[in-house]
């Protein structure tokens, strides 16, 4: 960056000193941008080879290799803010060393977990002076990138240029053109100008393209950019310029008063013309990274899909040493769901930590709201206008009748969504072994209390679940009974068993009115199963699968044939909006409880036998308490199954 103010200043080439799934096929990285525009790439200059050297603390600077992990759902993008401060060649003040060391980082860390650095973005005022002795310099430390095959972008500044990206040849031109690239695996092409270039790097099984926009772009500039994603219409885009937006607070103390820190950054009026001309109709576009102003901020704006785009400026040439060759570290993970940022400075870093001095120290890490965040992305669903969600279709039951299946129980085909279940309509166990479950409706309890749906669990074989209004204080609700004759109500499972159903809890789950209430449950007291002992409530149901009052959390209480009191799984909270698949196993001696096909915490080292039956039907989505209903549940339940046998994760209904 080369200014800051409280309004981004006007366009100008001033040289004051105050003056950014899973599921798609991999593209090739290295593939020119078919009718886009791209221009020749000419001639690959020679670059100085890397060699090994002694830092300023004695230390040696070792290189690494270059080696991303391609594949894993973690990985990183590192961008390098505004470098100006160090290549001031026409007043003879060049320093590579804070640069080269953030350069040596990148590439040491392209294959490490902790980081995996795919690729690396420049933001532009790489000189001070556009001198061609600064850029000789800044050539020879991207050469150490070049010498180990490492994945990078420029962009140029108004400090590297003047005008716009119609300006012909340059020192920048000449030095970081597309002529550098020629033999990268990550470039894509260029315009005619030379000025605007496209990358492509592979990163979490798919392929991400970044485009480094130059400091002003023409109107051909812009429709060659338009053409590239075009030209490439799955892939995400993150946007790299110079320019885009500004912090809309002030540096005058630090730590600086950011406001709000998720909020704190405006369209310069450049960067209102990309906005324009490029990000508002290209849902592609993610995330833009710039630089030029100061201090660090970020703002979110819906493009015209309705969808965000994070904009972030970083840079730190007001800091010591003129930022040193800090970097940004853009942690991906698509796992999580989660971009993680944070902000280093290798150069320091490398420093032995008693040889710093106080300034170094301050600045080997920057921790402030505006250089130390997270972001929530829902990838899947933020890129599904371009890369669709592939849905898993729905699986006939009869693929999910394993052996030992005793009751199976699904949603799909049997009424339209949102309309009611009435009181005594049946659902039929899929077995055919005759546990069929009957609508029974608690008195004063509206219409609607039990309806169709078909919301589902991706991984439930039926598209479709019931969706339960119950609760307490009133009891209401309406919940559904196997047949006072039901095999499945005699069954004691003396061998082993497996349960599993899907559940989703509403936003309006309560912990007073809905606590406690059970997915699954057997009727019969433990009382009258003549339980008695440690933790045994004589009023509770001898088999209950239900969620807690405290953060949802799913439990399985039940009382085995082998002791008189009972045995408890449970898991961790369950968010709401969000399909669970439930699974309680038991071996013949141990039982365990699983939450999308993970063991939870507390899974007891006891040998618990069978399950204790009276003959009493099994209720779903129904609780008793002292043999009356006390509760029904409240939210969606889909597919459940009950097998006399303990399955492994890879039978159960979600991979089917």
């Amino acid at each position: 960056m080369c200014i800051h103010s409280d309004r981004p200043s006007p366009d100008t080439a001033g040289r004051n000193r105050r003056g950014f799934l899973r599921n798609a096929a991999l593209a090739g990285a290295g593939a020119a941008v078919a009718g886009a525009g791209v221009s020749p790439l000419g001639v690959t200059p020679a670059f100085a080879a890397d060699t090994a050297r002694t830092g300023r603390t004695g230390r040696t600077g070792r290189t690494g290799t270059w080696r991303p992990d391609s594949t894993s759902l973690q990985f990183t993008l590192a961008v390098m803010p505004d470098t100006q401060f160090l290549y001031w060649g026409s007043q003879d003040s060049v320093n590579r060393t804070p640069q080269e060391e953030s350069f040596r980082y990148i590439i040491r860390n392209s294959g490490r977990d902790t980081d995996n650095i795919v690729f690396m973005a420049h933001l532009g005022d790489l000189t001070q002076d556009a001198d061609p002795s600064s850029f000789q310099q800044v050539g020879k430390a991207f050469a150490l990138l070049d010498a180990h095959g490492a994945a990078y972008s420029v962009v140029a500044g108004n400090h590297d240029v003047s005008g716009d990206d119609s300006r012909g040849d340059t020192p920048y031109l000449r030095t970081l053109g597309p002529k550098r690239f020629k033999r990268s695996k990550t470039f894509a092409g260029a315009d005619a100008t030379g000025y605007n270039t496209a990358h492509i790097f592979q990163a979490a099984g798919r392929s991400w393209l970044v485009l480094a926009l130059d400091w002003r772009t023409t109107d051909q500039g812009f429709a060659w950019a338009n053409g590239v994603i075009k030209a490439h219409p799955t892939m995400p885009v993150i946007l790299t310029a110079h320019d885009i937006v500004y912090s809309d607070y002030d540096d005058n103390v630090f730590p600086y008063e950011s406001g709000d820190p998720e909020n704190n950054a405006a369209l310069s009026a450049y960067g209102q013309t990309v906005w324009d001309e490029l990000i508002k109709n290209n849902d592609q576009i993610f995330l833009t990274i710039n630089g030029h102003y100061w201090p660090s901020g970020r703002t979110t704006k819906k493009n015209a899909a309705g969808n965000d785009v994070h904009m972030h400026i970083t840079n730190y040439q007001n800091r010591y040493f003129g930022g040193g060759g800090m970097i940004r570290l853009y942690h991906f993970d698509l796992a999580r769901n989660t971009i993680d940022v944070e902000t280093i400075n290798p150069w320091i870093l490398a420093q032995a930590p008693e040889s710093r001095n106080q300034l170094a120290a301050e600045h080997a890490r920057i921790t402030g709201p505006v250089d130390d965040f997270s972001i929530a992305i829902d990838f899947d669903k933020r890129f599904s206008g371009f890369i669709p969600v592939p849905v898993r279709p729905a699986r006939p039951a009869a693929e999910e009748l394993v052996k030992g299946t005793l009751a199976y129980w699904r949603f799909d085909g049997q009424g339209a969504p949102g309309t009611p279940l009435s009181a005594g309509q049946t659902i039929r166990d899929l077995t055919g072994k005759g546990n069929d479950l009957t609508a029974v409706t608690v008195p004063g309890t509206a219409a609607d209390a039990l309806t169709w749906s078909a919301d589902h669990h991706p991984d439930q074989p039926g598209h479709a679940s019931l969706k339960f209004a119950g609760g307490r204080n009133p009891l209401h609700g309406t919940y559904l009974t196997t047949g006072p004759k039901a095999p499945l109500n005699t069954e004691t499972f003396r061998s082993g068993y497996t349960i599993e159903t899907f559940v989703m809890m509403p936003l309006d789950w309560d912990a007073g009115s809905n606590g406690w209430a059970a997915i699954l449950s057997r009727r019969g007291s433990a009382g009258a199963a003549g339980k008695h002992g440690r933790n045994t409530n004589p009023d509770e149901p001898v088999v209950q699968l239900a969620i807690s009052n405290n953060g949802r959390e799913p439990q399985f209480n039940h009382y085995p044939l082998n002791a008189t009191y009972p045995t408890t799984n449970w898991g961790h909270g369950l968010v709401e909006l969000t399909w669970w698949h439930l699974a309680v196993v038991n071996d013949g001696r141990y039982t365990k409880l699983y939450v999308e096909g993970a063991p939870v915490v507390d899974n007891p080292k006891r040998v618990s036998v069978g399950l204790t039956s009276l003959g009493l039907p099994w209720l779903l989505g129904g609780h008793e308490s002292a043999g009356a209903i006390d509760i029904v549940f409240h939210g969606n339940v889909g597919d459940t199954r009950i097998v006399n046998r303990p399955l492994p994760v890879g039978e159960f209904l979600t991979a089917g």
